[in-house]
């Protein structure tokens, strides 16, 4: 059995073709998927919309942010006509503890369900940091 070399040389290149075909032609749909929604768009002029904004839909080129915080951090704006949102006074933290703006742990805290009060927080099943 012999092996023709030529056939053998477009088999491959058929077959390299057609991986590079499908990696193009899926990557502006798997690129789409990931940004489809995101919670907060940062547009190319740095506003940032939520999608209570009247221009979060119109919004086209933007880098996606999970909360408006997030992005107004990474130096973006509200819009004008925007409220300023409501200042986190207390974060209860995934494991329960309750922590106020004196806290050391505050601004460490990522995952946290916001309270208005230590009493609230409290309230709701959270406990107060050990000293």
């Amino acid at each position: 059995m012999q092996i023709n070399f030529w056939e053998t040389f477009m088999q491959h290149r058929f077959l390299s073709a057609m991986i590079f075909a499908s990696l193009f032609l899926a990557s502006p749909l798997m690129s789409h998927a990931q940004t489809a929604d995101p919670a907060v768009k940062k547009s190319e002029s740095g506003i940032c919309h939520d999608k209570s904004s009247s221009s979060y839909a119109a919004t086209k080129k933007f880098e996606a942010f999970a909360s408006i915080d997030a992005c107004t951090k990474s130096g973006g704006r509200l819009p004008a006509n925007a409220a300023a949102p409501e200042a986190i006074v207390v974060k209860k933290s995934d494991s329960g503890i309750c922590h106020d703006k004196n806290s050391p742990s505050f601004e460490k805290t990522q995952k946290f369900t916001p309270f208005k009060s230590l009493d609230e927080c409290v309230k709701s099943g959270g406990t107060l940091p050990k000293k």
